[in-house]
């Protein structure tokens, strides 16, 4: 069991990040304020333009996320407990959070019937601490709030213990222990996902380089959106006309204008009385700086051109979407990397609850589908040639295809009743062709004989054909 300091300071990284956590998911959300809009343009505009979103932060990330997915484990009985557990779908999730924050968490522990029981857990609300020779996490406290106060779990080596606090809004003081339970883990339960970063500091959001550059392009099309308001709109004009007065509230008089921003037409009965029309401002300027900080965005982050609306028109070929997202690949490929290693402790840890063995001595491989864009029809080309040449197995040749480890097992068992069905009726068949020359006269060992040669000969033919 910790210490209080001990405790205290864990928790105490969990509020550290709290305000970079919040802009971070700010931008996420399209929510963050107006950078350049001064008080004065705000005001001329009415308040009527609050926000403007351009919300390049949310496709930096999900670009990524939605190209991670987790395919399989070498060990199938991980698999089934991956299932068990919608990891197949709140994988992403991990992901997106690590991407999005830096960090996120996974927690391995067994439910009431002792199966593996996973749960996904975010950066706000999770911290570790980590040996500096190893870099192993060596305890973990997740803390949350309730109605009447807050409670924490902290995550030790050789015992977790659950903490209650009475006081409302509670973070680092009023902790007291009232449960402990036995780790027979040998390591804390929680997995940290980290996203890129330096060795000696927090995980860094994927977003960081893109905030700036999103300012920016939220300050030209703000500037946009106010110059199409004021001067975009051709401005008409009129001379040597009378002005109309109105009484104010106050009593005194009002000069206004005798046309309507909303009339279709303007008389005058005065003979001098001239009208015209000024031409409506050319915003193509701010077209052109937006574009520089598009290309900006895209050279930092790696988004292709046609997702950032650069180009005209999307790529007209597989091959030319490949080319253009060859950068945004590589970074998936890296992000795989990266998270491999953490998901790989988690099966771990699943493997250990299952079977009660010391999580270290488990050897797991992680398969991800292919982060690339391709067509089914080439990838399933690519992998048919591979395995013709024999340079792949069958198994293999279907995780490549992406299917997970229950979807090729019952690929395989479908195949095995297949071939038993074919073997039934090839038995059958020479049965009955047997049984036909018997019937003319031969004996049944020639007769068997000679079936067996015909059969041989019909799958010569077939084979040639083919």
């Amino acid at each position: 069991m910790p210490t209080k300091n001990e405790l205290t300071e864990i928790l105490q990284k969990i509020d550290e990040p709290a305000a970079e956590y919040t802009r971070l998911t700010r931008y996420y959300e399209g929510k963050q304020p107006l950078t350049f809009l001064s008080p004065e343009a705000r005001e001329n505009l009415g308040n009527r333009l609050s926000s403007v979103s351009v919300n390049v932060p949310r496709l930096v990330v999900e670009t990524i996320a939605e190209r991670l997915r987790v395919t399989g484990f070498t060990r199938p009985d991980v698999w089934s407990a991956w299932l068990s557990n919608d990891m197949d779908t709140l994988s992403s999730v991990v992901h997106r959070e690590a991407l999005l924050l830096g960090d996120s968490y996974v927690i391995v522990w067994a439910d009431t019937q002792g199966r593996p029981l996973v749960s996904v857990e975010s950066a706000t609300q999770v911290a570790v601490t980590t040996d500096p020779a190893t870099r192993q996490v060596t305890s973990a406290v997740k803390r949350w709030s309730t109605k009447d106060g807050a409670r924490a779990v902290w995550y030790g080596p050789d015992e977790i213990v659950h903490y209650v606090s009475r006081t409302t809004g509670a973070t680092t003081t009023g902790f007291e222990p009232v449960e402990a339970l036995p780790n027979s883990l040998g390591r804390p339960p929680v997995v940290a996902f980290r996203n890129g970063g330096r060795l000696l500091t927090r995980g860094v959001s994927e977003m960081l380089d893109v905030l700036a550059l999103t300012d920016a392009a939220v300050k030209l099309t703000t500037d946009l959106l106010t110059a199409s308001e004021y001067s975009a709109r051709p401005r008409r004009w009129a001379t040597g006309i009378e002005l109309d007065e109105i009484e104010a509230e106050d009593g005194t008089k009002e000069v206004v204008n005798p046309y309507g921003e909303s009339d279709r037409m303007m008389i005058s009965e005065a003979a001098d009385a001239k009208f015209g029309q000024l031409a409506g401002a050319d915003l193509i300027g701010y077209e052109n700086a937006i574009g520089v900080i598009m290309r900006e965005i895209s050279a930092v982050s790696g988004l292709p051109d046609h997702m950032l609306g650069l180009s005209g028109s999307n790529p007209t070929s597989a091959d030319s979407i490949r080319a253009s997202e060859a950068t945004l690949t590589a970074k998936a490929e890296a992000k795989q990397g990266i998270f491999g290693r953490s998901w790989k402790q988690v099966a771990q840890l699943i493997t250990a609850v299952q079977t009660g063995v010391d999580p270290a001595t488990v050897e797991i491989g992680v398969t991800w589908a292919d982060p690339s864009t391709r067509s089914a029809a080439q990838e399933a080309d690519a992998v048919t040639k591979l395995v013709q040449a024999g340079v792949l197995p069958a198994a293999v040749a279907l995780e490549r295809l992406g299917y997970n480890a229950d979807e090729i097992s019952r690929i395989e068992a479908a195949k095995d009743r297949e071939a038993a069905r074919g073997a039934i009726a090839d038995v059958q068949a020479r049965a009955d062709l047997a049984q036909i020359l018997e019937s003319r006269g031969m004996n049944k060992p020639a007769s068997l004989a000679a079936a067996g040669l015909f059969a041989a000969a019909n799958e010569t033919r077939q084979g040639e054909a083919s």
